[in-house]
């Protein structure tokens, strides 16, 4: 990956962490399109979406909501779909699954790194309200000018650390595990398919397994099946 590579995957990670609570929340945080973009960047967006589809199964619970802790997903996202499409641009001996395998482990571990970092932001943020607190009751706007710019240079910082970390240490373990796989591609697609459709069953359920919703869930998984049934 070249060093333009790098840093138009590390801008959109960022923008992709800024969206998730800071600005302007637009939803493109979401692994779906997060990682479309970052397939798209390295010229396979089908790729960065089915990476992106692996992702968001996993993601179904990541609601932003308060001071709750949860998984920041957007960033690994961006550097996971560029990191699988560079892989889909080259020979990859055993397919593509041992490569989206190791890459959502990798994209994984980094959203759980994801949950310390904001954990920090916050930290940082309420400091900062507290140094200003005697501007603030004053009603200075310069105050709160500094509060809003210092917030999203932190939680612009933290992305692109996160983005990173996911793009070039995640991007070693993929590239040598991937090579490194001897068993035969459809074992690394079971295993893929079977963790992310468990842990977005489970999701689902969490979500939507109560009440009215229910039915609509249970409505949803049998047109699922039936157009998977048509299709093959």
């Amino acid at each position: 990956m070249t060093g333009g590579e790098i840093l138009g995957v590390t801008a959109v990670g960022v923008l992709a962490g800024v969206d998730l609570v800071s600005v302007p929340q637009a939803m493109t945080a979401r692994p779906l399109v997060a990682a479309l973009v970052g397939g798209w960047l390295m010229g396979h967006p089908a790729v960065g979406l089915l990476v992106g589809v692996l992702l968001e199964l996993f993601a179904l619970e990541t609601l932003p909501v308060g001071a709750a802790r949860y998984p920041d997903w957007g960033p690994p996202a961006v550097a996971t779909g560029a990191l699988v499409a560079e892989r889909a641009g080259t020979t990859v001996t055993a397919g593509i699954w041992p490569v989206l395998l190791v890459a959502v482990l990798v994209a994984a571990l980094a959203a759980s790194i994801g949950t310390w970092s904001m954990h920090l932001v916050r930290h940082a943020n309420g400091a900062a309200i507290r140094r200003y607190t005697d501007q603030l009751e004053r009603g200075d706007p310069k105050a709160l000018i500094a509060l809003q710019a210092g917030g999203f240079v932190r939680d612009s910082g933290r992305s692109a650390a996160l983005t990173l970390l996911t793009l070039l240490p995640g991007g070693v373990l993929v590239q040598v595990l991937s090579e490194s796989w001897r068993a035969p591609a459809v074992v690394a697609e079971g295993i893929v398919l079977s963790v992310a459709l468990g842990a977005g069953a489970l999701s689902a359920w969490r979500l939507f397994g109560r009440g009215a919703t229910a039915r609509w869930l249970l409505a949803g998984l049998v047109a699922g099946c039936a157009g998977v049934l048509l299709w093959a």
